[in-house]
């Protein structure tokens, strides 16, 4: 991992989804690589700069660290959830990168949400049928997707918020 974006999409009050400006709460770092295995590219759709990130990313332990206080602060008494689409790429490497580099998750081992799963359940529609480019054009972003790691989170957080507001 090379870098990773969260947003605050919104909070649950009760049974209720109270949507925030995604772009108002974000984090986001660029992290030393951990290894010299990596596929150019790969790295080359995240407009990174490998010998940059060796040079100025963050320590992985001060990134998740970071991260952890981040998520702490603005979820205050309420109970962080990771949403992702697709979920287990995302989940995999933060939860593996918060628990070697941070000793926890702040989401617990469970703590996540699958944006597609959440989709197809939603409409009614098969797993298999609930990709982005068959999804109505009004539940997605209109930002265009960079690959950038934070313009991503800010991009699924308005996808969650979409999401949650469909009967």
């Amino acid at each position: 991992m090379v870098s990773f974006g969260m947003a605050v999409a919104g909070r649950m009050t009760g049974k209720v989804f109270e949507p925030v400006d995604p772009q108002t709460h974000t984090f986001y770092a660029e992290l030393k690589p951990i290894s010299d295995d990596h596929v150019p590219e790969a790295l080359a759709v995240s407009g990174l700069d490998r010998e940059k990130l060796i040079r100025d990313g963050l320590e992985p332990v001060d990134a998740m660290r970071a991260a952890t206080t981040w998520i702490r602060e603005v979820c205050a008494a309420g109970a962080p959830v990771l949403a992702a689409y697709p979920l287990s790429y995302d989940w995999m490497w933060m939860y593996w990168y918060f628990m070697r580099f941070g000793g926890v998750s702040p989401f617990g081992h469970s703590r996540c949400i699958d944006l597609k799963t959440l989709y197809a359940a939603k409409a009614g529609v098969p797993i298999g049928w609930a990709t982005k480019r068959q999804m109505p054009g009004h539940l997605r972003s209109s930002r265009p997707h960079t690959h950038n790691a934070l313009d991503d989170a800010i991009e699924q957080a308005e996808l969650l918020q979409n999401l949650m507001a469909l009967d």
